[in-house]
């Protein structure tokens, strides 16, 4: 299924490299019907995409640039949001007009037949590969095979909440996510906080004495809520001067599994402007049936089922 893989994975493997720098490569690839990916050049008036392959003129005409672009249910901003980024596509034809060489191209055909294919096979708990596409108050949208898009929504991208997705995630960056559901039109929700571990997983990246680094999500008159990972919070003793947002460090003073609790005190907090660390995953497998993110013994229960 590596042909289903987000728009970017194949562009620079070798075996796309081959078949898009030369026009034997390419007849090749035509007679094959095989996937390739290229750069979109620009976009031009009447909105066809033009593909930068330098030996043949490569265009994608308007209604073949994506899915719903002919009835209307995907908009115009949705082919120019494309220039100057990898686009996946099949060859319709190449044709000679004027004395020049001309290949007419597809990328609804892509992804109708990823949609047919690969995303109609999915189920509930089904880890996937997704890139960021972009970013918005209440989620995060995410390509998921072939430039078609899935939305992953705030509240699901982690258990400690977060102000906006932006402090997790950069636009382009590669993710795992996990099938949620699909909605009445079929599109897929997803989900992430699953892959990020539990309670216990991440509780045992730290030991009660220590200093370490994190990052204040909320600011109450009974304490300050400290994110140590994504899937972890502990709370501090309240401290003056300190907003949500403000990166700290913090010495642990207890660790309580029953409670699932972190007691924090805060030794300095600054402002920062750092990128968003990598995701961690503690689970690599192909599919999951349930999570559970509490310990054993605590007397609350978080967990997902599938």
């Amino acid at each position: 299924m590596t042909h289903f893989l987000p728009e970017g994975y194949l562009i620079n493997t070798k075996e796309n490299e081959a078949r898009i720098s030369s026009l034997e490569g390419f007849t090749t690839a035509f007679n094959e019907r095989a996937f390739l990916e290229a750069r979109a050049d620009y976009c031009d008036c009447d909105h066809n995409l033009h593909i930068n392959l330098g030996f043949i003129e490569g265009i994608i005409p308007r209604e073949e640039c994506a899915m719903g672009i002919a009835d209307g249910q995907t908009k115009d901003i949705a082919i120019i949001a494309r220039v100057n980024k990898p686009v996946k596509f099949i060859i319709e034809r190449i044709v000679t007009e004027e004395g020049k060489k001309i290949a007419y191209l597809s990328r609804r055909k892509v992804q109708e037949l990823f949609t047919n294919e690969y995303l109609s096979q999915l189920t509930a708990g089904d880890i996937i590969d997704a890139t960021i596409t972009h970013l918005e108050q209440f989620g995060a949208f995410c390509d998921i095979g072939c430039g078609v898009n899935a939305l992953l929504p705030i509240d699901n991208i982690s258990v400690s909440r977060i102000p906006h997705p932006n402090v997790r995630f950069s636009i382009g960056e590669n993710i795992k996510a996990i099938i949620r559901s699909f909605d009445e039109q079929g599109r897929a929700i997803l989900t992430h906080k699953e892959l990020l571990g539990t309670w216990e997983e991440n509780a045992s990246l730290f030991q009660v004495g220590e200093t370490v680094s994190g990052v204040i999500r909320s600011v109450e008159n009974y304490g300050i809520f400290v994110e140590l990972t994504p899937n972890l919070s502990g709370l501090a003793e309240f401290t003056e001067n300190v907003c949500e947002g403000d990166y700290v460090s913090v010495y642990i003073k207890s660790i309580i599994p029953e409670k699932m609790k972190f007691k924090l005190v805060i030794v300095d907090a600054f402002k920062a402007d750092y990128k968003p660390n990598k995701p961690r995953y503690f689970y690599d497998a192909d599919h999951i049936d349930s999570f559970c993110y509490s310990p054993a013994d605590s007397t609350k229960i978080i967990e997902t089922t599938f």
